[in-house]
């Protein structure tokens, strides 16, 4: 190559460097080649994150020396949060090790601790000792000046090992950070009514999940009283709520009564029924004779839940997969608190990949009824479902508390999984169709629009506990100190049946996880070591003698 084409050649690769270079500081794409696309978040994240227009910090607290699950998490935390900082440079993460400084690490712990963020008390073995350490697996987000929401990064379940909590946790991160942002940057536009007037339950015992629920929607009371005196004007006050909520109603609701929630639900209204068709009450056990009756409950809703294609069958559910009963046992001062066995508070979850249920804690039920689905043009879905080993009992029936000594024959439990929770949506038909209506609707409506209902086969699993009181947290069990998936189950049935911004698609997103087994690694430590140090150096020896060999016999 003569002098001149050499350097037309090196000027022609300089312009091609210069010009990639300015095209790349300009043109910024990033590729996500993993199979379930971990790190591409949805279109409703990225919109959500499009309208924060000021900063929004986010104090992340899983810092330190942590064990190897919980460093998976925080991996995945951080790459999450930069594809959000990608996406929009307002937000901002600030990295906190609480425990790092011996002078301030108590008095961090006791106020993270009281703005409600329990650490993960984490049993660590070492030198034939345990030791115990705390994990905060939390995070602070702040918009504005007063705009402050916890969010949690572990999702707790009393069924699963520390690896299934920590891949469940990963899966449900989107989720839980565009939640907590759509909480906080975004205004309430929807309204929901609590329903009043037929014995549901009183205020205090919903407390806990109508204040969780006011973080995202405007809630009102609304009874039906109106109706008796003018129904029209009822309705439609009914109407202008997005969604409606019965929780646990013990008094039979009127024909003109149940007409109007008809007309509210074919016109594209929202429901979620809170109701059971069998009377008992745990708290009714506890007198001399430590029993009680469990009676029939007529709500006057049969052909009301019968027309939308279910039936609430007048049974009680037993489970051999439940939560215990607490009983004091012994005498005087001696006597002492422990837990039972008791089939009549299944632990139910679900089977399907709703994102509902999808990886939530085991929702507690107390005295449930069975569901039944029946064959019409709604689509349903069972949301929650007791275990194989269940049974029923038909009522009348007696419930005594002597049935902690008896030990329970598993071979009756053999009724399979029966439906405690049921999604039904589609286009709802007229309970009053071909039917007299019980008064006069001008614009009366027999085949709606498309709406979505969600029955539940228990009105306890909204009752919170009340302690000198006060309501308790829902879900909260005061004796194990666990918390269930009570509370976190009916939110996401309230955001589901609200959603109108595809928030909920991200929960069914699927994350393969691969963790490290830690037991295997120590049982195979030897063999490893010798792969990973020693074959290296002996395929190296042998290439060398090899090609040494090959030279001396080509040129000897």
């Amino acid at each position: 190559m003569n002098r001149t084409n050499y350097l037309k050649y090196l000027g022609f690769s300089l312009i091609i460097i210069i010009a990639i270079n300015v095209i790349s500081s300009r043109v910024y794409q990033r590729f996500d080649l993993t199979s379930d696309k971990r790190f591409t978040i949805s279109e409703s994240t990225e919109q959500l994150l499009n309208t924060i227009d000021s900063p929004l910090i986010i104090d992340l607290f899983l810092e330190g020396d942590l064990p190897s699950e919980f460093r998976r998490l925080r991996s995945e935390t951080k790459q999450l949060l930069e594809e959000f900082r990608l996406t929009n440079p307002l937000i901002k993460v600030n990295y906190i090790d609480v425990l790092a400084d011996e002078e301030t690490k108590d008095r961090n712990i006791e106020e993270l601790t009281k703005s409600g963020l329990k650490p993960y008390v984490n049993s660590k073995a070492s030198n034939s000792k345990v030791s115990k350490e705390l994990i905060f697996p939390w995070a602070f987000a702040s918009f504005g000046d007063n705009n402050i929401t916890k969010i949690p990064l572990l999702k707790d379940d009393i069924s699963s090992s520390l690896q299934e909590k920590v891949s469940n946790s990963i899966q449900n991160l989107e989720y839980a950070f565009a939640d907590a942002f759509r909480k906080i940057t975004q205004n309430k536009t929807k309204q929901i009514a609590v329903l009043k007037g037929n014995g549901q339950l009183n205020d205090i015992y919903i407390a806990d999940f109508l204040n969780t629920l006011s973080d995202y929607y405007r809630i009102a009371k609304f009874t039906l009283d109106s109706v008796a005196t003018n129904p029209k004007k009822t309705l439609k006050q009914l109407s202008e709520y997005d969604l409606i909520i019965s929780a646990k109603p013990t008094q039979a609701f009127s024909e003109e009564e149940k007409f109007v929630l008809d007309q509210y639900t074919i016109r594209g209204g929202k429901s979620l029924w809170l109701t059971e068709s069998v009377i008992i009450e745990e708290d009714s056990l506890k007198n001399a004779s430590g029993s009680n009756i469990a009676v029939l409950k007529d709500l006057n809703l049969n052909d009301f839940f019968f027309k939308y294609g279910v039936r609430i069958n007048p049974v009680i559910v037993n489970d051999m997969y439940s939560a215990p009963i607490w009983l004091a046992l012994g005498e005087g001062s001696k006597a002492q608190f422990q837990p039972l066995r008791w089939p009549y508070s299944p632990l139910a979850k679900s089977e399907t990949n709703h994102p509902i249920s999808k990886n939530i804690n085991l929702v507690r039920f107390d005295f449930a009824s069975q569901i039944d689905t029946l064959k019409n043009n709604i689509d349903k879905t069972i949301l929650l479902q007791s275990s194989k080993l269940s049974k029923l009992q038909g009522v009348p029936t007696s419930i005594s508390l002597d049935l902690v000594t008896q030990e329970p024959d598993p071979s009756t439990f053999n009724k399979g999984p029966q439906h405690l929770a049921v999604l039904l949506e589609g286009s709802f038909t007229s309970v009053y169709k071909n039917r007299i209506k019980p008064f006069q609707l001008s614009d009366a409506k027999d085949n709606g629009i498309a709406s979505k209902m969600i029955i539940i086969s228990d009105g306890n699993v909204i009752q919170n506990g009340v302690l000198r009181n006060q309501p308790q947290e829902l879900g909260f069990d005061k004796w194990t100190g666990k918390t269930l998936g009570n509370k976190e189950f009916l939110l996401n049935a309230v955001n589901y049946l609200l959603d109108d911004n595809g928030l909920m698609n991200i929960r069914s997103k699927d994350i393969a996880i691969a963790f490290l087994d830690e037991q295997r690694s120590v049982d195979e430590r030897t063999k490893w070591q010798f792969i990973n140090l020693l074959l290296p150096i002996v395929l190296l020896a042998l290439f060398a003698f090899g090609f040494n060999y090959l030279r001396r016999r080509q040129y000897s």
